[in-house]
């Protein structure tokens, strides 16, 4: 576990046994990608669409919260200061590394660590929520990461998720990478978690209840699109693996592809860029 002094991080588990994380060439993969770019810059741009998501939780002082995949701290911090007991886990050291700086900078007290969606590192019931924003939906085995978000959290809990649309501004954002380098053979796309038939197919017989709801956010950045793409380039995970993986024709492709998306969809107009990404909100009661 953690290192951090947290002591109301996680509450008791009642059931079961930690899982334990075996490297395997998937997982090794996505900690690849997750580590490539320095992804702060990203998570700023839609940190307040992600403070907006925490808030219509109304979570309880000393409720005990899992953040799934938590790269820097954007769900995390604004659950511990509305006086959650709050632990992250995300692949990626370097991003844990960024959200501990991030807790320290807000004065939050966070458990963060490293870890696997697919392979949390808590026992069953542990936490009243789990929720994720933009993370667990990339897991490459989508079974085993709603098992365990559904594992790790108490029978009438709560598990949470944002997961972006193929339809909206970043699921052809997506698409864009995926046209020029595929995903590995037998991977789903992560957009499915964005299609609401799937989501229920997924957590399936180990919820009461489901709803959910398409939302939107903003993701804003202080330059022009051309700008934004070299940002991704160099910052988005994704981003700097597809490029690092493909010939320079297929990067600039890509590169040209991007540009046009972030000016046809940028609404603007001071030389800034500002795009509006729809995801579905997933709200669930564990079973």
């Amino acid at each position: 576990m953690s290192s951090d002094n947290t002591p109301c991080a996680g509450g008791p588990g009642t059931r079961g046994v930690v899982r334990a994380w075996s490297e395997d060439p998937l997982t090794a993969r996505a900690r690849s990608v997750w580590t490539s770019g320095d992804f702060l810059p990203i998570a700023r741009s839609f940190a307040p669409g992600a403070e907006a998501f925490i808030a219509r939780l109304a979570l309880r002082p000393g409720e005990s919260v899992l953040d799934v995949a938590c790269g820097t701290g954007n769900l995390a911090i604004p659950a511990a200061r509305a006086g959650a007991c709050v632990s992250g886990i995300d692949i990626a050291p370097n991003l844990i590394a960024q959200a501990r700086h991030e807790a320290r900078i807000a004065g939050c007290a966070v458990a963060f660590e490293v870890g696997d969606a697919e392979a949390l590192p808590y026992v069953d019931g542990q936490f009243d929520t789990t929720v994720t924003m933009f993370g667990a939906m990339f897991a490459y085995r989508p079974e085993r990461a709603a098992a365990e978000l559904l594992r790790v959290t108490r029978p009438g809990g709560r598990v949470v998720m944002a997961n972006w649309t193929a339809d909206g501004f970043v699921g052809q954002m997506l698409r864009a990478h995926t046209a020029q380098l595929p995903p590995p053979s037998g991977v789903p796309s992560p957009l499915e978690w964005g299609e609401e038939e799937v989501v229920r197919a997924r957590l399936g017989g180990g919820v009461t209840s489901l709803t959910c709801t398409r939302r939107t956010l903003e993701l804003r950045f202080p330059f022009p699109p051309a700008a934004v793409t070299e940002l991704f380039a160099t910052c988005y995970g994704p981003t700097v693996a597809t490029l690092r993986a493909t010939d320079p024709d297929a990067a600039s492709r890509l590169r040209q592809e991007l540009t046009r998306l972030f000016q046809e969809h940028n609404v603007a107009t001071d030389g800034t860029t500002a795009v509006v990404g729809e995801y579905l909100d997933v709200q669930a009661r564990v079973a």
